[in-house]
């Protein structure tokens, strides 16, 4: 029989994750299935316990549900657990494990695919959610000067700061507390690009050779990165290259073999894709 997998969110349609999956599939020779649901905005629960009730092995949790996702799970890995959110879950019988990869996705794709270290860099991580908090712990793991968490509402960040503190050297707060100060990698993990809006940047936040890098994609720029282009800044990616690999991560959970991701996130960047 054809295993099958999932992802889950709201909005879906934009989502590449079958396509990467699929590819995935061929490559590794694994008899699957990859489909993209969109749930409603109050009915991830539901969706994800009739698609494991149907028989499904796997799904992957988009925005908003990454939240939502960490409260299904009967089970943690550690990086969930420390995350507090869930981009991964894996059926097994009545049991569902809970892993966040999109951490290690972003890293492997900054370090690897884009050569940027980040080991005594200044980083300014946007965002406060589901995504947010699964970044941090894998980004204080490459031992990073600083890692400022900017928020609309700081007392999220100020959460956030608190709840790593003991993991590496964190800031916190609302968008202009960070006026005045530069940043050698600014990540938008926000969902502001899925609206073509921009988070409150305060002036001169990008540093000299700086790496703009927006976890959303999309076939134009987003708007983060139109701003960062005009601030002068060269270096700039979308979140194509840590979908592929957070989306091997989880493949390697559901299925125990790590596909190849070069050729699919270069498949991905051409601009017919």
């Amino acid at each position: 029989m054809t295993d099958r997998y999932a992802v889950i969110g709201n909005p879906i349609a934009h989502s590449k994750s079958p396509l990467i999956h699929s590819a995935f599939a061929q490559q590794t020779r694994q008899n699957m299935r990859y489909d993209a649901i969109l749930a409603p905005l109050d009915g991830f629960k539901t969706a994800a316990d009739t698609f494991h009730h149907q028989g499904g092995k796997g799904i992957n949790v988009t925005i908003p549900f990454k939240l939502e996702a960490h409260k299904l799970a009967t089970s943690l890995t550690e990086r969930a657990d420390i995350a507090q959110a869930v981009n991964t879950l894996k059926f097994v019988e009545d049991q569902i494990l809970g892993d966040n990869t999109d951490g290690a996705g972003l890293v492997r794709d900054i370090v690897v695919n884009l050569s940027t270290p980040i080991t005594e860099k200044r980083i300014l991580l946007m965002g406060a959610g589901g995504a947010a908090r699964g970044a941090i712990l894998p980004l204080l793991q490459q031992k990073p000067a600083i890692l400022a968490i900017a928020n609309r509402t700081p007392q999220k960040a100020v959460l956030l700061k608190k709840q790593f503190i003991q993991h590496g050297q964190l800031d916190a707060g609302e968008y202009m507390y960070f006026a005045g100060a530069s940043f050698d990698i600014v990540i938008n993990a926000t969902s502001a690009s899925l609206n073509d809006a921009l988070p409150a940047l305060p002036p001169d936040i990008f540093a000299v050779d700086a790496l703009a890098y927006d976890m959303m994609y999309s076939a134009e720029p987003t708007r983060f990165l139109k701003y960062a282009g005009q601030q002068g800044v060269c270096n700039l990616a979308d979140g194509i290259g840590m979908l592929v690999e957070q989306a091997a991560e989880s493949f390697y959970l559901w299925r125990g073999i790590r596909p190849e991701t070069k050729d699919i996130i270069s498949r991905f960047k051409k601009p017919d894709s």
